[in-house]
């Protein structure tokens, strides 16, 4: 099952020309952070659609992908600098020129500044074969397998290989791409593989040279997993971990062990059954002592998911179930901090606007703070979506898709008690974002960087029925886009 949150959600949205603001929110020290405190650093003019803010240099420049506009409507690579110059460093060209098209996961850089990533369409092999498996998933998709790309520091493009989807080689890269220190990069792929139907995806690596291996097929026996999700998390002995949504002994999923040799251990196989979580999605987090945390999005004592842990001897255990009468799932991965609690959001369910859950290591699950905001009702924030960032104090912070004092969404903060502070409402008026979305990253500053969906200046149409219109107009406050088409916050 295709994880929509990662994925394929960036491709059914907006396709038409875009303004994208980059807002900076300095957060520390402060009760509420007034608009004046709000900086408009750019706004993109169609440039981009469906931004998604990466990472950030030791300069202060931003760099994100988005996975439409540009030259050819396919996406492109975007940096902003600390004056808000805006600078698209590359337009996707997609499969008909032998290039990549939609990229829908972050960025890695190396030292020498060379940016590197996957899109999970386009590259050499369109058109043909398992590289239309997937054309239907939505109207208008691209041909192709997709690509793993290297961008160096003038803007110069290359692709370091396109998936073929045959002879055991992999199709669709969904999740970002992982580095070790030698500069080589590590992800999956959604499908291809040696498998029988040649769909259950692989791990591949790519070297600096830009030589592809096929470290791993999925669907090698009737227990194996299939159809990884959530990325990979590298160790330092140079081990591979990660889930597959699908196969498994009860075929509700897997937690997966590669190591340096390319042998596959599956360490553990999710049942659905008797309180067991199936299908996990999420990525995977690690705490000192070796043990895996994650989630799944189905299965549990009620059938809503689960939050789970994975000891170093394979032994599963299932920290918390999710029910429609206390949560209805988590809706981002979860975080980790330094005494091994973990933190996660549940948009429905709980509370009116959904809720932050803390658990400790003794799998004791805490309400750690309810939402209050409503459907028609603006008072508090509604729909948290995003993964939670924790800084060096233990404080979070996160946004909600809906809410705030104009139903535009909100940027929080939840100090160690569960205090909560909103740093920031939006409006989608006067240039100003509306329904923040992905992850936030933070500077040495306390500044704080994320995206928002809707919101901007661009007043033009926004493709797949995201015509403008008012964020809080009556009848239509929670799914309207509001006028423009997104921003870039910070």
């Amino acid at each position: 099952m295709f994880n929509q949150r990662r994925g394929l959600s960036n491709h059914f949205a907006v396709f038409g020309g875009i303004r994208i603001v980059v807002l900076a929110v300095t957060c520390t020290g402060i009760a509420q952070t007034p608009k004046s405190n709000l900086t408009v650093l750019y706004n993109f003019t169609g440039s981009a659609t469906e931004p998604m803010v990466g990472i950030m240099d030791s300069a202060g420049n931003i760099y994100g992908t988005s996975s439409g506009g540009g030259v050819a409507g396919v996406g492109t690579v975007f940096k902003v600098d600390a004056t808000g110059h805006e600078t698209v460093l590359y337009s996707f060209k997609g499969s008909a020129n032998g290039d990549g098209a939609k990229p829908n996961a972050g960025l890695v850089m190396d030292a020498a500044g060379n940016l590197y990533g996957t899109t999970f369409y386009g590259g050499s092999y369109g058109g043909s074969g398992v590289c239309t498996l997937y054309f239907g998933l939505y109207a208008g998709a691209p041909s192709g397998c997709g690509t793993v790309f290297k961008l160096d520091p003038t803007g110069h493009e290359t692709v370091l290989h396109s998936f073929t989807g045959a002879n055991g080689d992999g199709a669709y890269p969904n999740d970002f791409v992982t580095m070790d220190s030698a500069g080589n990069l590590y992800g999956t792929t959604y499908g291809g593989g040696n498998d029988s139907e040649g769909s259950s995806g692989i791990v591949f690596k790519v070297d600096p040279s830009g030589n592809e291996t096929v470290l791993y097929s999925f669907g090698a026996s009737n227990s194996d997993g299939a159809e990884p999700e959530g990325g990979l998390l590298l160790d330092s002995a140079g081990n591979l971990f990660g889930t597959t949504s699908l196969g498994g002994t009860a075929g509700a999923g897997t937690i997966f062990k590669l190591d340096p040799s390319g042998h596959e251990t599956v360490l553990y196989s999710f049942t659905g059954a008797n309180g067991d979580g199936a299908e996990p999605t999420g990525r995977l987090v690690k705490d000192s002592a070796g043990n895996l945390y994650g989630t799944t999005l189905n299965g549990g004592k009620y059938g809503w998911g689960t939050v789970f842990k994975l000891n170093t001897a394979g032994n599963e255990m299932v920290l918390y179930s999710f029910s429609d009468q206390v949560f209805l799932g988590a809706d981002a991965d979860l975080t980790i901090d330094n005494a091994g609690n973990l933190y996660g959001t549940s948009p429905f369910g709980g509370g009116p606007g959904g809720d932050v859950f803390k658990i400790d290591p003794a799998g004791n699950l805490t309400v750690f703070y309810t939402f209050t905001g409503g459907v028609y009702s603006y008072s508090g924030g509604l729909w948290p979506n995003s993964d939670l960032l924790i800084d060096s104090a233990g404080n979070l912070y996160g946004s909600t898709e809906r809410g705030g004092s104009s139903g535009g969404g909100i940027l929080f903060k939840l100090d160690s008690t569960g205090n909560e502070t909103v740093i920031y409402s939006f409006s989608a008026t006067n240039g100003d974002g509306a329904g923040p979305n992905g992850d936030l990253i933070m500077d040495s500053a306390g500044t704080l960087y994320g995206t928002t969906s809707g919101g901007g200046i661009w007043a033009g149409y926004c493709g797949e029925g995201h015509s403008p219109g008012s964020w809080g107009s009556s009848g239509s406050g929670v799914n309207s886009p509001g006028t423009g088409c997104g921003t870039i916050l910070c």
